[in-house]
């Protein structure tokens, strides 16, 4: 336990962060789960608005310091690689390669 008053001042911000910094990690999982359901049922409309919400959540995130901007890039990248993989009606052909003599 703190001792100094300055430091037990400190130790109620800390707890103070700590809960909003939780409740904003535990939105983006919410909001994730709430994608990937959207994704499973393969209705576009509730897919894109659940992506551009997500998008919203990790971007307020990112620049509040709460996670890092660059893991925030990685997910909205990754989220929307998925989304595009089920929006497309069928695989691109894949190019014959060369044989090499």
């Amino acid at each position: 336990m703190p001792q100094r008053k300055s430091a037990k001042k400190e130790l109620k911000k800390n707890l103070i962060r700590r809960e909003k910094n939780l409740a904003v990690k535990n939105q983006i999982k919410s909001a994730i789960k709430k994608f990937k359901k959207s994704l499973e049922s393969k209705d576009q409309n509730s897919m894109r608005i659940n992506l551009r919400d997500l998008y919203r959540i990790l971007d307020k995130a990112a620049s509040k310091g709460i996670i890092h901007a660059n893991k925030a890039a990685r997910r909205k990248s990754r989220l929307s690689a998925r989304a595009n993989a089920t929006t497309q009606k069928s695989p691109s052909p894949k190019k014959k390669q060369k044989a090499s003599l």
